[in-house]
């Protein structure tokens, strides 16, 4: 059976379940935001590994000089 839902807030441990509506509706907020942030950290990696392949690939684009 899964574990009642909890938030922390100022070290104070509640059940989701029995708080009012309106912190009910802003812990939903704060895990939409957090699922948001996880996605843009994830497209942020991804981003970063492209250009990485990008600037190597450029590297063997360019003509090399000869010293």
């Amino acid at each position: 059976m899964d574990e009642p839902l909890q938030v922390t807030v100022d070290g104070v441990s509640y059940l989701v379940s029995e708080l009012s509506a309106e912190a009910q509706e802003q812990v939903n907020n704060l895990r939409f935001v957090d699922q948001e942030m996880a996605a843009l950290r994830s497209r942020l990696a991804l981003c970063s590994t492209a250009r990485i392949a990008y600037e190597n690939a450029l590297r063997l684009a360019v003509p090399r000089s000869i010293q």
